[in-house]
Order: C-alpha cells, then structure tokens, then sequence
C-alpha cells in the first residue's frame, strides 16, 4: 500500500480540526470576553531508508540521507488571550478589564471560575452577578436605595444612597491572574478553571503586579479578527482539497499498477 494514502489522510484530519477551531471562532465574533483559538501542528515521525552521514564509498557520505515524513498530528488548540476592543454601553454594571486579569467568580456547587466577562447585573439581593446568577468573588452587595454606582479604575465600587450626596464605598472588586493563562481549562460561558498548567490563581487590585484596570460602561468584546479567521478558513481548505487531491493521485497510480497484469 503506498504510504502517501495515510500520509495524506492526517493532513486532512489536521485540516479538519484547522476548520473546527476557525468555525468557533467565527461563531463567536460577537460574544463578549470571548477569546479566539489557534490549532498547532507537528510533523510526525519520519521512515528513514538512509541515514544522512552513511558511507556511500570508501572517502564519501551521503550528506543528506533519505527520510520520508509520514504525516502531521495536532499538538495544541491554544488560547489566544489578548484584548478585545471596548465598546461603550453607559450601562453602570458594565466592567471592561485593560490589562491582564480576569474576574472571579463562585459557581452554585462553590467552585471558583474566572472570566473576562464583564456584563454584570443584581439579583434579588442586590449582589453583583453575571448573566447566569453566579456571584462575583468577593461578594458585593449593592443597597437597595442605591441611585448611582460608580466603580474605580482600582475595583473601588461606591453608590450614592437616596437622600444623600456623598458616596459610600461598599467593595472592592479584585482581579485574577496566571502565570500560564492559557491553561486554562474552557467550560463555556466565558468561564474558565484554574488547572495543574495554569498554575495558582494571583488575586490583586487592579493596577497592581501587572493586573489591568477597569473601565466602568464598557464590556470588552471578542478578539476574533474576521479578517484573519477568514483566511485561515480558506487556507484550511485548499490544504484539505489538496491533500484529498494526493489520495486521488495515489488511488490512480494503484490502478494502473493492478492493470499492469493485463
């Protein structure tokens, strides 16, 4: 059986996940916080019919020698963590973090997650939440009388009370970050848990040891580039059609060998 068949195969199987991850990717051009993927490639282990460096006669080496790669296999569909651009909504619960970090939040069975999410809202209880109910970490609770929310560039939150005209401080929202953020383990949502890669979760005031800060009526949006995804979209598919081409290619060579005995 000629090899180029199987080697063509992983080709396509790469080009496939390539397609996957730009598909998700696309899907999620709107989605606030959302950060874009990049699938990453190696080849595989090569069959080597001669060693470069054998002795091709008594003063001579072969200087290259023969090795036939044997295909491709994915390695990594990894994160990419930049920023997304801001976009305003005047909406006083709306956070956008600039910078590094992320917010923290506890899921209903007690589980710490983190997000770059910053669409918050109030639940029955005055406490800030997201779009799923889960508290953000600290909790803060914002008093029902409240007129007005401010929140600080350093995560300071103070409201105005009714009746009143000087503010009153009632948290202080810390941001999250890692050494290794894109091993981070995606459970949707825009959520995120900390795992052995990522190492320690580094809770701080914004601003400080390399945390961003906040901007109060922005969210951050998704980092895709539609123009990139695009490309790496069509590029993925010629690279597949091509490599279904090889197989195509391969399969004729077979037949004229079996047609050979007539």
């Amino acid at each position: 059986m000629m090899q180029s068949l199987y080697t063509s195969s992983t080709g396509m199987l790469g080009m496939q996940q390539q397609i996957d991850t730009t598909a998700n990717n696309i899907a999620n051009v709107n989605t606030i916080g959302f950060k874009k993927s990049r699938a990453e490639f190696a080849d595989l282990m090569y069959k080597v019919m001669e060693y470069a460096g054998t002795a091709t006669s008594d003063v001579t080496k072969s200087p290259t020698g023969i090795e036939v790669g044997l295909g491709v296999r994915s390695t990594a569909v990894n994160k990419i963590f930049s920023e997304g651009s801001l976009k305003q909504t005047d909406n006083q619960l709306d956070m956008a973090i600039t910078g590094g970090g992320f917010f923290k939040l506890e899921l209903p069975d007690g589980t710490e997650v983190y997000s770059r999410n910053g669409a918050f809202k109030l639940d029955e209880t005055g406490a800030i939440v997201n779009s799923d109910g889960y508290k953000l970490v600290p909790e803060i609770v914002v008093p029902e009388d409240a007129t007005n929310i401010s929140v600080g560039t350093d995560g300071t939150v103070s409201v105005v009370q009714a009746g009143q005209t000087q503010a009153t401080q009632v948290g202080q929202i810390l941001l999250t970050n890692f050494i290794n953020p894109a091993g981070l383990h995606a459970l949707g949502d825009n959520l995120y848990v900390e795992t052995d890669s990522s190492g320690q979760p580094i809770d701080d005031t914004p601003g400080v040891n390399g945390l961003g800060i906040l901007r109060q009526g922005f969210v951050e949006l998704s980092n895709v580039q539609l123009v990139v995804e695009l490309t790496d979209l069509i590029t993925g598919q010629r690279a597949y059609d091509a490599n279904s081409k090889v197989i195509t290619a391969s399969d004729e060579m077979l037949q004229t060998v079996n047609g050979l005995k007539r």
